[in-house]
């Protein structure tokens, strides 16, 4: 990449000693060679990008993102939604096991690590604690995690079978992995399509009681302690699951959580129209779920936010609510939304870029001379469009499509390489 100079930029990341102060950073050959409050370049072949009013970070990092790739690549590859991580500010993701045959052996582990080897966006992928995610018979751990898979989990499939999530709990504290679970009582949920609450009463449809997110929080909490080994919860929805996570944080449990982006804005309101693009599981809860939830970021129960970026095929979505697939696009629409619900920059880093990273103890980049550069550059007030002109995805099933949304990427530089939105 061309050296680059980026000016008076405010540099945002706790802890770091130019956090919160406005310095140019020269990067040169992808590492950082300078840092001042002013640098001055004679060579016109430097790019120069005016940094005012923005923000400067370490690259986010989301614990959370589904590609299709192997086997669904229609929905995503590796490639297109590495575009999508990069434009929503993204230096790595780590992606889920739903895919066809499910991330369970170290054959898949070692394609995906092939496949993105040089990418801009690092691709972190999480193996599967159970084969082909059936909840009955433990996929090969140990393997996955000495090729490169960073934490376990069934992806958006919940782990029933309390016997095998204890075994599995107790395993992969041998060698320091991380268990990530989907809560949700199966039975509970009852293959229910929305949130069960007024809305549903309005709506003539049977719901998923709070309790089937907070009866797997509780189960699997005890299942922890017990093994003494950490657990991380992925996309929690309810003011229930806040409240046992953080009174399992003061008992000393090794727990970690993290939260998707659209639950802190959208609310079962928004299903009053049947648009099967707010169609998601954990469903959309209530306003004062969401309120919990912000609250529970701000206070620092929840460590992270995800994109949970899921996309699909028009034909998935483009159907009656009842049977149109779960999920939506994420990934270059979190930071809006995150401003949206009233987070301030430096929670917007520490949730998207810090703590991240943390949960699955991944060493943090820095902002510092000689350090490699691993970036991002954002502005918290400029608006854009997101449309399928902006729109990196292969998919477009996202509420938010042809909206203007304010919180905008700049510019994203990781493994000497430097992507520029428009």
């Amino acid at each position: 990449m061309k050296s680059v100079l980026i000016t008076s930029v405010k540099v945002v990341l706790p802890g770091n000693e130019f956090d919160q102060q406005v310095v140019d950073v020269f990067i040169e050959k992808g590492k950082i060679s300078k840092i001042a409050n002013s640098i001055e370049v004679a060579d016109k072949n430097i790019e120069i990008f005016d940094g005012s009013g923005n923000i400067l970070s370490i690259g986010f990092f989301d614990l959370n993102a589904n590609f299709g790739e192997p086997g669904l690549e229609t929905k995503e590859d590796i490639a297109s939604g590495s575009a999508a991580a990069a434009a929503g500010g993204y230096t790595a993701v780590a992606v889920m096991p739903n895919t066809q045959p499910a991330i369970q052996s170290r054959a898949e582990v070692a394609l995906i690590v092939n496949i993105a080897k040089g990418n801009l966006v690092d691709i972190l992928p999480i193996g599967a604690v159970s084969k082909n995610r059936e909840g009955h018979e433990m996929a090969e751990l140990y393997d996955m995690k000495q090729t490169g898979a960073i934490a376990f989990s069934d992806g958006n499939k919940s782990m029933q079978h309390a016997g095998l999530m204890s075994r599995a709990l107790l395993y992969v504290r041998g060698f320091g992995g991380l268990i990530i679970a989907h809560p949700e009582d199966a039975s509970m949920a009852g293959g229910n399509k929305m949130n069960e609450g007024v809305m549903s009463t309005y709506l003539g449809m049977k719901g998923i009681p709070n309790l089937a997110e907070s009866l797997m929080v509780s189960r699997d909490l005890y299942l922890a302690e017990y093994a003494e080994s950490p657990i991380h919860f992925t996309t929690i929805s309810t003011a229930e699951a806040v409240d046992l996570i953080k009174k399992a944080k003061a008992k000393g449990i090794q727990v970690t959580c993290d939260v998707a982006a659209h639950q802190l804005v959208f609310t079962d309101d928004e299903i009053v129209d049947f648009d099967s693009n707010y169609k998601v599981s954990p469903p959309l809860r209530t306003k004062s779920d969401a309120k919990a939830l912000i609250k529970g970021l701000k206070d620092g129960v929840i460590d992270a936010v995800v994109s949970q970026h899921t996309p699909h095929e028009i034909e998935f979505k483009n159907v009656e609510f009842h049977i149109a697939k779960n999920g939506i696009i994420g990934l270059q629409t979190v930071l809006p939304l995150l401003i949206k619900a009233g987070l301030n920059e430096q929670q917007i880093v520490e949730k998207l870029a810090v703590n991240s990273r943390q949960v699955v103890g991944l060493t943090l980049p820095e902002i510092k001379e000689g350090e490699v550069a691993n970036l991002v550059l954002f502005s918290m007030n400029e608006n854009w469009i997101f449309d399928q002109e902006s729109n990196r995805s292969k998919s477009r099933n996202s509420p938010l499509f042809g909206k203007e949304l304010k919180g905008k990427v700049k510019l994203v530089i990781n493994n000497g390489q430097i992507i520029k939105n428009a």
